[in-house]
């Protein structure tokens, strides 16, 4: 058996949360895998075992949620190259898709930003700039599709703009954010390389890890999870990415 389905057994124990329940008022909408071309002209096509974790992801975390508390998550894989980008554009496409409320992607990752490739746009101003300028927060997001769903890509990235993820001019546009959206999901680098995905944590309202199957090492996932808590910061759930074995309903409902 997976030491990282291990690992998520073991998480689902440790928190020991009861599930949230689930709104019956509409149907969940399940889009077909989607292409999407990046600005390199490579097609990225999601797979459906990933489309199934965003879709827990959805139903648990945002859709089961009574009162619509939890509003702005922060993606973060353990390792880079674990696949939080990817999960975090499908998440928000699928939720997206099953709400009427507005939907706002966000690049935070100034080390290695993605999102905007994802969708073949400009990686213009974006978050680094409206940290560093006045205007409203709105005007630096770009439509997508569906007609709910917006991207804040990084934008003009210097070599100081990752210091800006520990600003309060970060907390004045998440809180803008807040107002603008109903919805924000913030894509984070790894935790096992840096804190930013710490200090979005801390003025977001929960996060959602990042694993990769028979990649990621128990140690390292255990230590991010850890650093997590000791800040905090809610864990909202865990994606194994890249899985190619199921995992049992009961894992996700703890998680």
């Amino acid at each position: 058996m997976s030491k990282n389905f291990e690992l998520m057994q073991e998480e689902q124990r440790e928190m020991g949360r009861e599930p949230a329940p689930i709104s019956k008022s509409s149907p969940i909408l399940f889009p077909g895998p989607e292409p999407v071309r990046k600005s390199d002209g490579v097609v990225q096509e999601f797979d459906r075992v990933a489309q199934e974790e965003c879709l827990k992801l959805v139903q648990r975390v945002f859709l089961g949620q009574a009162s619509n508390v939890t509003r702005v998550i922060v993606f973060a894989g353990v390792d880079r190259g674990a696949g939080c980008s990817r999960i975090c554009v499908e998440t928000s496409r699928l939720l997206a898709a099953n709400t009427s409320g507005s939907v706002c992607l966000v690049d935070a990752d100034f080390r290695t930003p993605s999102l905007s490739g994802f969708f073949a746009i400009p990686d213009d101003r974006g978050l680094a700039d409206a940290l560093l300028s006045e205007g409203s927060i709105r005007t630096f997001a770009k439509p997508l599709t569906p007609s709910n769903l917006w991207l804040i890509p990084a934008g003009d990235l210097a070599p100081e703009s990752p210091s800006l993820l520990n600003s309060d001019r970060l907390k004045q546009r998440l809180q803008e954010l807040r107002s603008e959206f109903d919805y924000v999901l913030i894509d984070s680098p790894a935790l096992n390389l840096y804190s930013d995905a710490i200090a979005l944590g801390r003025i977001a309202d929960g996060a959602v890890v990042v694993l990769q199957a028979d990649s990621t090492r128990r140690e390292s996932a255990l230590k991010s999870l850890q650093g997590l808590r000791d800040a905090r910061i809610d864990v909202l759930g865990a994606v194994l990415n890249r899985r190619t074995f199921p995992i049992p309903d009961f894992v996700y409902r703890r998680l």
